[in-house]
């Protein structure tokens, strides 16, 4: 199964002038984040140790790709595919198995279509994502996302 998008590929100067304004600042750093994912991805494939922070890059990495697949002719709306990468992005995901994600994002994206209808619409409309707005997504995606985690166990070894 392939990402919705393919990163590398993407007509991004021109591409990004043409989306939402919420979708521009909520995407924003994610082409460039996605690519060097795929470079370190890569590169760890020849076996060396990585060190923590690259396991979590790595890890990062791949629920993003589990965010962008999408399933043919089923289409997300802009707010729904916000509210995805907001999650993926702002790190809610972080303590969710991969295999685990699409799962999880169907749950957020019902909780945010059912509890933050107004907020769909304005982003549907072209309205600019405010810093609030943000919030109001991650404060309702959040209790959706809890249940799923999986804490790290520590190493009593260390």
């Amino acid at each position: 199964i392939l990402p919705a998008v393919d990163v590398g590929k993407s007509v991004s100067r021109v591409g990004g002038k043409t989306q939402l304004p919420a979708y521009r600042s909520v995407a924003g750093d994610l082409r460039l984040s996605y690519s060097q994912f795929e470079e370190l991805e890569s590169f760890s494939r020849f076996g060396t140790r990585l060190d923590e922070s690259t396991r979590r890059t790595l890890e990062r990495g791949w629920r993003v790709r589990e965010i962008l697949k999408q399933g043919q002719y089923k289409p997300l709306k802009a707010s729904e595919q916000i509210a995805s990468l907001l999650s993926v992005t702002g790190g809610a995901l972080d303590l969710v198995p991969t295999e685990q994600v699409r799962e999880v994002e169907a749950h957020l994206l019902a909780a945010v279509n059912e509890q933050l209808p107004e907020l769909c619409t304005r982003i549907e409309a072209g309205k600019k994502l405010e810093m609030a707005d943000r919030d109001s997504i991650m404060n309702k995606i959040k209790p959706v996302i809890t249940p799923f985690e999986q804490v790290e166990e520590v190493n009593a070894n260390n």
